[in-house]
């Protein structure tokens, strides 16, 4: 009786390993360029609105941690899978799963900004949009782009 051995083996098992492990998934909003309608890029307005900011007089409107929050569980079973497709040495799987696991925390990031219960804009924001000919009254939506800019990278760790 012979055995014989198909695939790369263990060696590709342990090549998927590495790339797993050697991998990040990061949500949020890229520094970029300074907007056209501000002086501030969509990450510097992403942080004000997450954190607050007394000095401007801005509540704190959390949609990053919440959204990432609420799809903990979809995101850990497509990392979860990902382990799986490394156990079975298919690194394409491994990143297949880690875009799926950033695409669904991005995805529920913008639908936390749509849908989110937030501090109502003052009535001074709401005079000066409608000025402005905007008649929006959520927070965290008058052009739409910081919820556009929202992604998610998938980055090598850095050892």
């Amino acid at each position: 009786m012979s055995v014989t051995s198909t695939g790369d083996g263990l060696a590709g098992i342990l090549e998927a390993i590495e790339k797993l492990i050697s991998q990040e998934v990061l949500v949020g909003i890229p520094h970029g360029e300074t907007r056209s309608d501000t002086d501030m890029t969509n990450a510097q307005i992403g942080y004000i609105q997450e954190t607050g900011s007394p000095a401007m007089n801005l509540p704190s409107r959390a949609f990053l941690a919440p959204g990432v929050e609420d799809c903990q569980e979809q995101t850990a079973a497509q990392l979860t899978k990902a382990i799986d497709q490394a156990l079975a040495g298919n690194s394409q799987g491994v990143d297949r799963c880690l875009n799926r696991a950033g695409m669904v925390a991005q995805n529920s990031v913008r639908a936390k900004i749509n849908s989110g219960d937030f501090t109502p804009l003052s009535e001074a924001t709401l005079r000066a949009r409608r000025r402005a000919g905007k008649t929006r009254t959520k927070p965290l939506i008058d052009t739409g782009q910081l919820r556009n800019s929202i992604t998610y990278i998938i980055k090598k760790v850095e050892k």
